[in-house]
This record gives C-alpha cells, sequence and structure tokens, in this order.
C-alpha cells in the first residue's frame, strides 16, 4: 500500500475497490535486547527463505539498536520505530526523537498508540492522532494502535473505546494520509498474555473497524486500509488467523524475538 503514488491511492478512493493487499506483519521488540542477542536475533531472521511478494515485513527494535539492524538484515524486512515525538521540529526535547529525524536515517515505518505507551505514559487518544499525523507528514509509513482491556470488552463498552481512538485518527488524517497509516488492533488483555482472542473474535472486532472507517472516513479507504491483529500472535495459530477476511497482517510482540517470527511470516504468505 505504502508504495502506491497519491494519483494510484486516489483512483483506488474513487472506485471504492482495492486490487489486492499485502499483508503486514509486524515485529514490535520493545524495550528488549542487547547488541549481542539482537544481532543472534538478525541472523534468525536473514535465515529466511526470500519473503513472499505476497507479505510485507517490519521489525522495530529500540532507537539504540536500529542503525546496526538496518545496516544488517536482509533487504526484503524493512526497520521501523516504536514510537515518534509528539514535536513536529528538533529543539529543546531532552530525550526525543522527532519523525524527520527517522527519515532522515532512512526509516519508513512506526509504530504510535501502543497500549503500553497509553497506560505507562498517559498518551491519549488526542495525542496518538497528532503523532500518527506527524510522522505521515514527514513522509512515515504508520502502525496505528488501537484496542480495548479487559474490563471494556466484558461491560459492554468494546465499540465505545474503539471509536474513540479511531475518531482520533480520523480527526487528523486526511483521505490521503490513510495511504500511509495501518490500524493494529490489539485486545489489551491478550497482550503478553499468551491468550489471544479467538480468531471468531478478532475477525469480528476487524469487521466492525473496518465498518466504522467506511461509514466516519470513506468506503474506499475502508477496503484499502489494513487491519492488523496483535494479540499474542504465535505461529500455532497465526494461519487460522490470516485466514479470516477482515485480518490484514499481524503486530507481534514477544513471538517477533524468537525464531518463532519465521512461522508467522510464512503462515501469512501462505494464505
Amino acid at each position: 500500500m505504502a508504495s502506491f503514488s497519491t494519483d494510484q491511492w486516489a483512483t483506488y478512493l474513487a472506485r471504492g475497490v482495492y486490487p489486492g493487499k499485502r499483508f503486514l506483519v509486524g515485529g514490535n521488540w520493545k524495550c528488549n535486547g542487547t547488541t549481542a542477542s539482537v544481532k543472534k536475533l538478525v541472523d534468525i531472521l536473514n535465515t529466511a527463505k526470500p519473503i513472499s511478494p505476497k507479505v510485507e515485513v517490519v521489525v522495530c527494535p529500540i532507537m539504540l539498536h536500529i542503525p546496526a539492524v538496518v545496516s544488517s538484515i536482509q533487504s526484503d524486512i524493512a526497520v521501523g520505530a516504536q514510537n515518534v515525538a509528539l514535536n513536529e521540529k528538533g529543539g529543546a526535547f531532552t530525550g526525543e526523537v522527532y519523525a524527520g529525524q527517522l527519515k532522515d536515517f532512512g526509516l519508513t515505518w512506526a509504530i504510535t498508540g501502543h497500549s503500553e505507551r497509553r497506560e505507562m505514559y498517559g498518551e491519549t487518544n488526542e495525542i496518538v492522532g497528532k503523532k500518527t499525523k506527524i510522522a505521515v507528514d514527514a513522509g512515515l509509513n504508520v502502525m496505528a494502535c488501537i484496542g480495548e482491556k479487559l474490563e471494556a470488552r466484558e461491560g459492554g463498552q468494546l465499540e465505545t473505546v474503539l471509536n474513540g481512538q479511531l475518531a482520533a485518527l480520523a480527526a487528523e488524517l486526511t483521505l490521503a494520509d490513510w495511504a500511509k497509516v495501518a490500524i493494529a488492533y490489539e485486545p489489551v488483555w491478550a497482550i503478553g498474555t499468551g491468550v489471544s482472542a479467538s480468531p471468531a473474535q478478532a475477525q469480528e472486532t476487524h469487521a466492525y473497524v473496518r465498518g466504522w472507517i467506511a461509514q466516519n472516513v470513506s468506503p474506499g479507504v475502508a477496503a484499502a486500509v489494513r487491519i492488523q491483529y496483535g494479540g499474542s500472535v504465535k505461529g500455532s495459530t497465526a494461519l487460522e488467523l490470516a485466514q479470516c477476511p477482515d485480518i490484514d497482517g499481524f503486530l507481534v510482540g514477544s513471538a517477533s524475538l524468537k525464531d518463532d517470527f519465521l512461522n508467522i511470516i510464512s503462515a501469512a504468505g501462505s494464505v
């Protein structure tokens, strides 16, 4: 999707159809790894057979490890950042890295709005929307995360939570911007727990998200946008999830730090 020109994107939106999407597999390495362990992980990933042209793969190390990964990982795996700064330019923002600097380094992807950023660092829906817009304006592609806690799902608030998160993105993004955005749906209760939503649960929520985008953004964007699933995906569950009609990718946490990540990529390519 990110490789399409603005004119191509406009044509697809006007027609309300999309000719096919590459399944997007993202690996969020979170705050893990040492120089040695990251080298070992990259060596494992570099043993992968040529990745199916139907699959796009992005890994997101910590900032310190990005240069080493960029210089050593095989060319059909992209490298992205786990976060972008809220500021649009450099200056007196100690500890931050802004989107333009990531783009200047040669990165093409970033994650915004991960549940851990929302929960631990107080990122509101509005902040996530603004960060996503800043990243897109800088020329980055974005995996923008949404998702609910267990109490919201059990309390009948799933749609309310997702509506607020999606509305904040829609308020910032133009129709053209959506060409660079994937939505990563992550049931917070399934992250890092080893518990995954059933394929039926995941499909139902993904279909809801696509329907919301069709109604509140445009049917063309809804048809084209990739919606990733990100709840403790493993090699053993990837194929069944990937076969769901509204699941267009995965955002993988702990399994992306192991050779099981190769099984996930392989499963995605077999659909």
